[in-house]
């Protein structure tokens, strides 16, 4: 559903919270930047809503309970990836990422990779100075996150890994453009499109037991 309209901040944010409860997404259009950073403040205590910012349109999705058991098992496979390499990593989460006056994005989970050491220690990541993530993860079960590549892109985001609830891709940032590939650039020479295997797997097997065999086969294959 798209909403045209100009509107005060605090009335687009009491119509969002009555729109989301049917819905779990709404775009609205003609959203100025400075709506945008005050909404980030507003709704600051109701940080199920997850906003994303581009060129005047403001997305704002509630995400679904499945929508997070999927985000939070992907991630964990990064984070068990990184054990199992000794790879270092930072975890950032859903951080709001922001380039001024032009977009802004949560993304489902987040690491710094390559680039761990320049935002290791600091409270907040400013993109004007600081590198993107290298690695993002989006979960499109009740959404696309397909116009949220073109944020990320102009972050310069270099590796996004994306769930639909049947296609797992890794999605490469080559000239302005993400396109899928076989090979991951974060975690190198691991067939890690078989990760979808596992995601199968989720309301069949327990979280725990999940991950462990996810770690397993990460183990049978640097073997």
């Amino acid at each position: 559903m798209a909403i045209v309209q100009r509107e005060p901040t605090s009335h687009i944010a009491m119509t969002s919270n009555t729109l989301l409860q049917p819905t779990e997404i709404i775009h609205l259009s003609g959203i100025s930047w400075q709506t945008y950073e005050n909404l980030l403040t507003e709704l600051s205590a109701s940080r199920r809503l997850r906003l994303t910012y581009n060129r005047g349109t403001l997305e704002i999705m509630v995400p679904s309970p499945e929508h997070e058991s999927y985000k939070k098992i992907v991630g964990r496979f990064v984070e068990t990836l990184a054990e199992e390499l000794e790879v270092k990593i930072q975890p950032l989460g859903s951080t709001t990422f922001k380039l001024l006056e032009l977009s802004g994005a949560e993304p489902d989970e987040c690491f710094y990779i390559k680039n761990v050491k320049f935002i290791k220690g600091k409270k907040r990541i400013n993109l004007q100075q600081d590198p993107p993530p290298d690695l993002v993860v989006e979960i499109d079960i009740t959404s696309s996150s397909k116009n949220r590549f073109q944020v990320y892109a102009d972050m310069g985001v270099p590796e996004i890994w994306r769930y639909d609830g049947t296609i797992f891709s890794i999605n490469i940032l080559r000239d302005d453009k993400y396109i899928a590939v076989d090979q991951s650039l974060a975690f190198t020479n691991l067939p890690l499109t078989e990760i979808a295997d596992f995601l199968q797997q989720v309301e069949e097997k327990d979280y725990l037991e999940l991950v462990s065999d996810f770690r397993n086969w990460v183990r049978s294959k640097i073997d």
